[in-house]
């Protein structure tokens, strides 16, 4: 591991920009340090690429994400797992439901997780929450990162069927995986105009320059 020079607090639980050199990384504080990890004081902390992570690029953006240490958490599109871990470090004594359906990402999920006990790897579709394991709670916070047509309408289902009253979407729209032919500002307007019918828009935000053709949206549930 890496020592660092210096390092500021994001706003978030647990959730640091650290100093390597001249270089300033999103991060998070870590019982699970690996390659890569740094350390500051004797504690461990995993950089989170904005690059590679939509909610890494929402909080670099300045949204404010809601998320803490005793959030409960429904993640769907959880592919590799890679930020489904990031996020299991904010929410260290809350509890992280991580939804994937394909068969590949889902091995590499369940070997991330394997050793976190604040994450329960669910192997289902993210289209059909009738379909999860029964033990799963009301929750505080739905993340949603799924590369399908139908991103407001999943996100709907699984808010009427999990979210707690006056819960929290923090949802990234891909475009492209809606519709490739559309103009990307259609897609959006029409998205979120689906949203509006159970939800509160409190943010919303283009993730260009990290992730082409992606709309970030925080929304309060109605119901």
């Amino acid at each position: 591991m890496s020592a660092a020079k210096g390092i500021r607090p994001a706003g978030i639980d647990n959730v640091y920009f650290i100093r390597v050199d001249d270089e300033e990384l999103l991060s998070t504080l870590t019982q699970f340090p690996e390659a890569g990890s740094i350390t500051y004081d004797d504690r461990a902390y995993r950089p989170w690429s904005p690059a590679t992570s939509k909610l890494a690029s929402m909080i670099v953006k300045g949204m404010r994400v809601p998320l803490g240490r005793y959030s409960t958490v429904l993640y769907l599109g959880a592919a590799s797992g890679t930020t489904v871990t990031h996020v299991a470090d904010i929410a260290i004594d809350g509890i992280v439901y991580a939804v994937e359906f394909a068969p590949r990402p889902a091995r590499d999920l369940l070997k991330a997780v394997e050793n976190r006990v604040n994450v329960v790897p669910i192997i289902a579709d993210a289209r059909r929450p009738e379909q999860y394991p029964p033990f799963i709670d009301k929750v505080d916070i739905i993340y949603q990162d799924v590369a399908q047509p139908g991103q407001a309408d999943i996100a709907i289902a699984n808010s009427n069927k999990y979210l707690k009253s006056s819960g929290t979407l923090i949802m990234a729209i891909k475009a492209k995986s809606i519709s490739a032919t559309e103009i990307v500002g259609d897609i959006f307007r029409r998205e979120l105009k689906k949203l509006e019918t159970d939800f509160e828009i409190l943010d919303k935000s283009s993730l260009e320059p990290f992730h082409h053709g992606h709309m970030a949206v925080i929304a309060k549930y109605k119901k």
